[in-house]
């Protein structure tokens, strides 16, 4: 179902809602969805270095929140989507161009010289440097995610603050993907607090 709320509105109507209704269920297809739509963001050379686990087993929802610092939204949202990042993002390389030949986006020869570009750069690069990638790109796509559940009308949080190193060992993570972030999804049960922001004169400046 279309929507006829504008982008602005749901942007203002976002708020990090951080009480759920333990009771409020999403479907799975729904879920899928939601992800299916946000992955249309963009990405460092489209990628797509992001993955996800999406948690709605309250057993485990509640064993992670022994290493997120007992955060309530943790236990009583409908689901926890996990924001991973995957360093290694660039093997995929030549399937991601191959796509876009069968699409009719490019030709081939062009797909072929860029997945090989593609693997050359990122292969080359260091740890550290693909991590900041895959941050950033994740961040991209969170916002994605929290814009469209609010569209449907869901309420999110986003959380950094969980033990990273727990959470993957928890969840057997390889070690080319990154705990990023946590996604609460649900139905609020209590307003989210307003928060302020900085006077625009104190953040924007043009040119030099």
């Amino acid at each position: 179902m279309l929507s006829t709320t504008s982008i602005k509105q749901i942007m203002q109507d976002r708020q990090s809602v951080r009480k759920y209704n333990v009771e409020t269920k999403i479907s799975r297809e729904t879920i899928r969805q939601l992800l299916q739509d946000a992955i249309s963001a963009p990405s460092s050379s489209n990628m797509q270095p992001w993955r996800f686990i999406v948690i709605d087993d309250k057993e485990i929802q509640k064993n992670i929140n022994f290493f997120s610092f007992n955060q309530e939204q943790i236990e009583t949202a409908s689901a926890i989507i996990a924001v991973i990042g995957d360093t290694e993002m660039y093997l995929n390389a030549e399937t991601i161009y191959a796509q876009n030949v069968e699409l009719g986006y490019m030709p081939e020869e062009v797909a072929k010289n860029m997945a090989k570009n593609a693997l050359a750069m990122y292969g080359a690069a260091s740890t550290k440097v693909l991590e900041n990638i895959v941050h950033f790109d994740a961040g991209l796509v969170s916002m994605q995610i929290m814009l469209l559940a609010k569209e449907m009308g869901y309420d999110t949080v986003p959380m950094g603050g969980f033990d990273k190193a727990k959470f993957a060992e928890y969840m057997e993570l390889p070690a080319n993907e990154i705990p990023i972030l946590l996604l609460a999804i649900g139905e609020a049960a209590a307003p989210a607090y307003g928060s302020s922001r900085l006077p625009l004169d104190r953040i924007v400046r043009f040119n030099k």
